[in-house]
């Protein structure tokens, strides 16, 4: 794997055949190249810039001396820098180690990163949710005996995945704030250790080095362990400065673990519980004053307490009211924000063009209904979406003030799900409560199925993988999709010379007809500049794919340009990347032409273009690859 270090080399001999930092005006870096502002250009040597490894070619152009060095060119920049006398002329700017991420209202930035940390864990999400269902359908029929060892593990397999949750985001999160994997599991594991877990069935008081400690289960959390890990890599950065290079590989993950855990058992606990307490409190007693109200509220924040860990406070309601009089109200409305999730994901599956979406929707369908394991519905389709969230909650909302107001009742503790039907039906009006699940479901399922295509043109998420082109794609080839609609060209006739040449890889040109730009691939997005116009993405198969929106155009300076994801995110084929303003680009004096490169051409068994010289459409195969 390549690193800062392995780019010293190249960077102080680059640096002096420029002439030194003295003859170095500045030095900034784009998705690609190195771009240096020099005061003598008669000092640089040419020949001695490009004879170094990594170093594709040497451009001069638009004032600059532009080395272009390829998907690696961050590390090559950050080793630029740490050459003596480099560091004052680093212009940050331009840089790409530091993306802002998508913008927005707070709540809905705060939706982006959570669909971000769950991407990279949604297939096993998913798969997993469906095992869950299908076993509770067999405890459901009595297919299967609770007691045996057979249930034990199969129950063991199905549940591990959503009580351990916090670790899988605690590793997702360290790869979105560039901290540490094993620092970030370090700092999460203990707050899922069996005997931590335990302390939030205590009753007597708790103490932690003397101090009153209010207790919780992190177990199947999503916003402790993401705070965690945030708050971590401050705290990593810190001390790696800090702390004497004697010490600092096991002063770091040590210290980090001694400092964070009581952080979070002393803050985002105490905040959880006593959020979630005071929530639950004040819907039971709105239970005995205004039940419809109460059925609305619960029905219509159920999901957004999930997600923020707040549910955990309903659970103690829950067993008391069971325990005491035998039922629980409560419970029996969170049949319908659960279920309108799941119908909404459904509507989602039938009505969705993007395939990939299609493929995390059907399972994610059958295990919110089927089971009421909403996860991977919520973090993998709804919630990214945000209208289907929205209006699953709207159906939860209305279902919910109709089941509270029917009396109706859960008579056991059991997740809301189709097979908790049972549960229902020893109290209340039966046909109320049916009637609020059916209508939840049904606001939430046609107001999805109307929002769709509006949606997903505004994604410009037409066709999104291999199996929806009109090429055939032969077994063990990938296809790159075509990033944007427009006038396919040959990369030959750029007006740019890297790119013309071929040196930067195997590819082919759009004249974009609209600024929708999506991924080509899935995979990783290991380049995301702050300026927006290039991504670069890495699949699963090591192929190297780089999207570059115009020409220069890293001299807008991110005017005209709105990304939609970040570097370290994890796309699917389709998914949109920027929109680009094409007037604005024409206005500031750029071409929009955008590039479609695959950058490790040459370590591929076979790339090849395949996309017609004629007008296309995003979506459709641009590049077959054998890997």
């Amino acid at each position: 794997m390549a690193t800062k270090t392995a780019f010293r080399p190249l960077a102080e001999g680059v640096v002096a055949a420029l002439g030194g930092p003295d003859n170095i005006r500045s030095v900034t870096h784009c998705a690609t190249r190195l771009r240096f502002k020099i005061k003598d250009a008669a000092k640089v040597d040419d020949a001695g810039v490009e004879k170094h490894d990594g170093v594709i070619t040497l451009v001069k152009a638009g004032g600059q001396h532009q080395v272009v060095i390829g998907n690696d060119v961050a590390l090559a920049y950050q080793a630029i820098v740490d050459v003596d006398g480099m560091s004052t002329k680093a212009v940050k700017e331009a840089s790409e180690d530091e993306d802002e991420g998508p913008q927005g209202s707070l709540f809905n930035r705060l939706i982006d990163l959570i669909s971000s940390l769950f991407s990279p864990i949604l297939w096993c999400l998913s798969g997993i949710a469906l095992l869950k269902a299908f076993l509770a359908m067999s405890v459901q029929f009595g297919w299967i005996d609770t007691e045996g060892t057979n249930y034990l593990v199969l129950n063991a397999m199905a549940d591990a995945v959503f009580y351990f949750l916090p670790l899988y985001l605690a590793l997702t999160a360290a790869r979105k704030f560039k901290v540490n994997d094993f620092i970030a599991l370090s700092v999460v594991a203990p707050l899922v250790y069996p005997t931590v877990v335990a302390l939030g069935g205590v009753e007597e008081p708790v103490t932690l080095f003397g101090l009153p400690l209010i207790t919780m289960s992190y177990a199947s959390s999503v916003i402790p362990a993401i705070l965690a890990v945030w708050l971590t890599g401050y705290l990593q950065r810190w001390l790696e400065r800090v702390l004497p290079g004697a010490i600092r590989t096991f002063g770091t993950p040590l210290l980090c673990v001694l400092i964070m855990v009581p952080l979070v058992l002393f803050t985002v606990g105490p905040i959880t519980m006593i959020a979630s307490n005071g929530i639950s409190n004040a819907i039971a007693w709105l239970f005995h004053v205004a039940p419809w109200l109460a059925g609305a509220l619960m029905g219509g924040f159920w999901q957004v307490f999930v997600m923020f860990g707040l549910h955990w406070g309903f659970v103690p309601v829950f067993l008391n009211d069971i325990a005491t009089q035998g039922y629980s109200s409560i419970m029996a409305v969170l049949m319908a924000p659960v279920l309108a999730q799941g119908a909404a994901t459904a509507a989602v599956f039938l009505r969705s063009k993007v395939a990939a979406r299609r493929k995390v929707a059907g399972p994610a369908t059958v295990s919110a209904i089927l089971a009421g394991v909403t996860e991977p519905a919520v973090y993998g389709v709804t919630l990214p979406l945000k209208i289907p969230f929205y209006l699953g909650c709207v159906g939860g909302a209305i279902g919910g003030a109709i089941i509270a107001m029917g009396g109706a009742a859960f008579n056991t503790f059991v997740f809301p799900s189709v097979l908790a039907t049972p549960a229902l039906l020893g109290r209340g009006n039966l046909i109320m409560a049916f009637s609020g699940i059916v209508v939840a479901m049904i606001v939430a399922f046609i107001g999805t199925w109307i929002v769709m295509p509006r949606l997903e043109k505004q994604e410009a998420a037409v066709p999104s993988s291999p199996e929806d082109t009109t090429i055939d794609v032969p077994s063990g080839t990938t296809a790159i999709l075509l990033p944007v609609r427009g006038e396919v060209i040959p990369l030959d006739q750029v007006d740019d010379k890297v790119f013309a040449s071929g040196a930067m890889g195997t590819g082919l040109a759009v004249l974009p007809a609209d600024g929708e730009v999506i991924a080509p691939v899935s995979g990783t997005v290991i380049a995301a500049p702050k300026s927006g116009h290039a991504f670069g993405i890495k699949s699963p198969e090591g192929i190297e794919v780089l999207v570059h929106v115009g020409l220069d155009t890293v001299a807008m300076k991110g005017e005209g340009f709105t990304p939609h994801v970040a570097k370290g995110d994890v796309v699917t084929a389709g998914q949109p990347l920027v929109t680009a303003d094409l007037a604005a680009i024409a206005a500031a004096g750029y071409e929009a032409t955008t590039l479609l490169v695959v950058t490790n051409s040459g370590t591929l068994a076979d790339v090849r273009n395949v996309a017609p010289n004629v007008s296309s459409l995003a979506g459709e195969a641009g590049i077959l690859v054998t890997p």
